[in-house]
């Protein structure tokens, strides 16, 4: 049993509110348990220089967390001129595993931005991003289909992610930052709906680990991205026909 009441396979309390936002075309706030994401989905007629005259689109990614998103403040990136190494990866992360839901190519010559403002952050918060992404990008693309915009939605699969990591010797699925602090591995897994993988970002913070450490996290994995895609499923029933 976990610090706070979970088996080692059970996700935290997931807690989806979409179209949180009033004006951007796709939104939601998604919840892993005390970790919380505002994820927004803003559509802008033009695409980066590679891809002008090409007739195709775009999807891409900014991430930030709000300075008392933690336990101490956290100084905005804009006040130091810069965005850290962290920040452009998991930007990039965000945007690559996005353009794996939607069909860039029949979105025309259009950018569609996903935000993702950390406004409190108990470990995982590029897997809820990733996850609440979707959702906000999916709710972009309705509202382009019934304002005429695209003629169906160039979804292509449901894309989710989730945290697991040794703790203590034992596989674990979500990771609080209680446990990521002192977890002895971690991996940042991101999947599709036919249980084909994105992205696997794993690293060991103690001693190297076997692989049947990763396979046991990898299975962990993807039954609690299973577990998000059908939150997913249920919040875009009425979008993805």
């Amino acid at each position: 049993m976990r610090s706070d009441g979970r088996l080692f396979n059970e996700l935290r309390k997931i807690t989806v509110t979409p179209n949180y936002l009033k004006h951007a075309e796709g939104s939601c706030l998604i919840e892993f348990g005390d970790t919380k994401v505002l994820c927004s989905a803003s559509v802008d007629n033009v695409v980066p220089q590679f891809l002008k005259g090409q007739g195709k689109g775009w999807v891409s990614s900014e991430y930030g967390m709000i300075p008392r998103s933690c336990l101490v403040r956290v100084p905005r990136e804009a006040t130091k001129g810069q965005k850290t190494g962290r920040t452009h990866e998991i930007q990039r992360l965000i945007g690559r595993s996005m353009r794996m839901a939607c069909d860039v190519d029949a979105l025309g010559e259009r950018t569609i931005w996903l935000d993702c403002d950390v406004i409190q952050a108990d470990g995982g918060t590029r897997c809820a991003s990733i996850t609440g992404s979707f959702i906000a990008l999916m709710l972009a693309l309705e509202k382009m289909r019934k304002d005429k915009i695209l003629k169906t939605i160039p979804f292509k699969s449901f894309i989710s992610a989730v945290s697991v990591g040794m703790v203590d010797g034992e596989p674990r699925l979500d990771l609080s930052y209680e446990e990521d602090s002192k977890a002895e591995v971690d991996f940042n897994v991101v999947m599709s709906d036919a249980k084909k993988f994105v992205e696997i970002q794993g690293t060991s913070e103690a001693e190297p680990f076997s692989r049947q450490d990763m396979d046991a996290m990898l299975d962990l994995a993807r039954r609690g991205i299973e577990e998000l895609i059908k939150i997913q499923e249920g919040i875009l029933g009425g979008v993805i026909k």
